[in-house]
């Protein structure tokens, strides 16, 4: 849905705006589907995938039969490479199943469109469970159109959602972020007895519903998302992660990156087959090992690159030690991406969602020297405007940095600018640790109160006894500091693109940190703020 040009709140008066019919899900869908199916002239809906006229689709039979079929599960949304056109849905089941698809139209013109979806499957490393998850994707749709959709298999009841496509062009929108989120769940310990995962708490569901009180166009989640590899039941685990977030993100894009705690012991060549299992993403690479692990997508003036630091960062921090993986390979795609989103006029933003961090004040994980010594020349050299992050389970976000403190042994981020509620981007790169997800075991309680940081400057060659490669900190001087929230736990930000009015103009993209607040996890607003750029379609710059 796109935003209003002022900062948004949560609003009941944004939600009103959804059909009742997006809301509906199994359970109520047969009250509706009737009459969608049948509304309007069937010339009028949307065109199937390929082509055909959505009155020679096949009919679609939404009772279920007594076959035992798989229930659809976890339904959630993912773009494509085009989010003005193109929109995965996605969802899971237990077993097989037959001709899996997605029914799709608009409201006024009724479901007269069918996208076939396409299976894939990965059997648990730990648990030998077979997991199943289906993709269907769908092209062809309309720039900003809302659009309802209808998801079963054969033998299932349907389950339903609906999305609004991106804008094409310098248009208003919306999008929210936040990483390490878990899932609010319960299971069975390896003694038979029920137990709560060590990771969960009630704020991981109390997130969800505070996105869909922003109602963002889409949802970034910068890594560690459900904590799969550390807990007994891995596959339970994803299955609660994708029910809790299915009520966000059935109706609007969540588009994740891969963290540490996505690297699962034999689960794939780099542990990482789960996470390629349950997402389809706009990834180009060509190596099956390496897709979806790194990825771009344009809304709007905004182009956004996910990346997974793993391969770059120097921190063990996963069930295997996978950096260097690509060989270069994703260090080339984000160079060749920045290079072309800064020679895009019909660009103005250009944003980073990544896992781990670049600049931390807290003593937890720290900065990564990995990853300043590899990204932060890029940044640099193409002017990204903002990077959003996650790992530290508490929020700050730095001044306006570009370049290194002269002869500082850890590339210490050098600040260009010290103002906090305006900032400038074309000066210099933002940073934010949004790890205020949901996981326990937060960290706003370790925020340095001397003005340092800590960066982990090198590892072992080796394992220590916890199994993981030592770590070697250096203190920093943190000069690149702006705001930390150091009272509160859990939150995200949301960020609305004003796009400006002209050619050369300036563009604002004015930022919201909510709290999400114990015990009942309502909203409260911990700060505003405005990053701020002229338009890449002016003069030269």
């Amino acid at each position: 849905m796109v935003a209003q040009m002022e900062t948004p709140g949560p609003s009941g008066d944004r939600l009103s705006r959804r059909t009742a019919v997006g809301l509906l899900g199994t359970a109520g869908v047969g009250a509706v589907a009737a009459p969608l199916l049948t509304a309007g002239p069937a010339s009028a809906a949307a065109p199937s995938p390929s082509g055909t006229p959505a009155s020679a689709a096949p009919a679609f039979h939404p009772t279920p039969d007594a076959s035992g079929a798989s229930p659809v599960q976890g339904l959630h949304l993912t773009f494509g490479k085009d989010p003005g056109s193109q929109m995965v849905v996605s969802w899971l089941t237990d077993g097989p199943v037959k001709r899996p698809r997605v029914r799709y139209g608009t409201i006024s013109h009724g479901l007269g469109s069918v996208a076939s979806a396409r299976t894939r499957s990965y059997s648990d490393g730990k648990s030998g469970r077979v997991v199943y998850v289906h993709h269907a994707a769908i092209d062809r749709l309309s720039p900003g159109t809302e659009y309802l959709y209808l998801v079963s298999h054969d033998g299932a009841a349907p389950d339903s959602g609906t999305f609004r496509t991106a804008p094409r062009g310098r248009q208003p929108l919306t999008f929210t972020s936040f990483g390490d989120q878990s899932a609010p769940q319960v299971t069975w310990t390896s003694t038979g007895a029920v137990g709560l995962d060590a990771n969960s708490t009630p704020a991981t569901k109390d997130i969800v519903t505070g996105i869909e009180q922003v109602a963002p166009l889409f949802h970034l989640l910068n890594g560690d998302l459900c904590y799969a590899n550390l807990d007994v039941d891995r596959v339970r685990t994803w299955n609660n992660f994708f029910t809790n977030n299915s009520r966000s993100a059935r109706f609007r894009p969540w588009m994740p990156a891969a963290g540490n705690h996505e690297i699962e012991s034999a689960n794939g060549p780099l542990g990482l087959g789960a996470y390629q299992t349950y997402f389809q993403l706009p990834s180009t690479e060509s190596d099956r090992e390496l897709a979806n692990l790194w990825y771009a997508f344009t809304a709007g003036s905004v182009r956004v690159i996910v990346l997974q630091n793993d391969d770059n960062c120097l921190q063990d921090g996963g069930d295997v030690y996978i950096n260097g993986y690509s060989g270069g390979r994703q260090l080339a795609f984000l160079e060749k991406e920045l290079r072309t989103a800064r020679a895009d006029r019909e660009i103005d933003w250009v944003v980073v969602a990544m896992h781990q961090v670049m600049v931390s004040s807290t003593d937890a994980n720290g900065a990564d020297l990995g990853l300043r010594e590899k990204y932060g020349p890029l940044f640099d050299r193409y002017g990204v405007d903002l990077v959003v992050c996650g790992h530290e389970h508490n929020y700050e976000r730095s001044l306006a940095v570009r370049g290194v403190v002269g002869g500082s042994e850890t590339l210490t981020p050098n600040p260009v600018s010290h103002a906090t509620d305006d900032i400038d981007t074309g000066l210099g790169t933002v940073h934010m640790v949004l790890g205020g997800g949901g996981v326990s075991g937060t960290t706003n309680q370790s925020f340095f109160k001397d003005g340092t940081g800590k960066v982990i400057t090198a590892v072992s060659s080796t394992p220590g006894s916890n199994g993981k490669r030592t770590a070697t900190y250096v203190r920093e001087q943190a000069v690149w500091a702006g705001v930390r929230d150091v009272d509160h736990p859990y939150g995200f930000a949301a960020f609305t693109v004003d796009p400006g009015r002209h050619a050369g103009d300036t563009t604002r993209m004015h930022v919201t940190y909510y709290n999400v607040n114990k015990p009942n996890g309502e909203l409260s607003v911990f700060e505003t703020f405005t990053l701020h750029r002229k338009r890449s379609d002016g003069g030269r710059h």
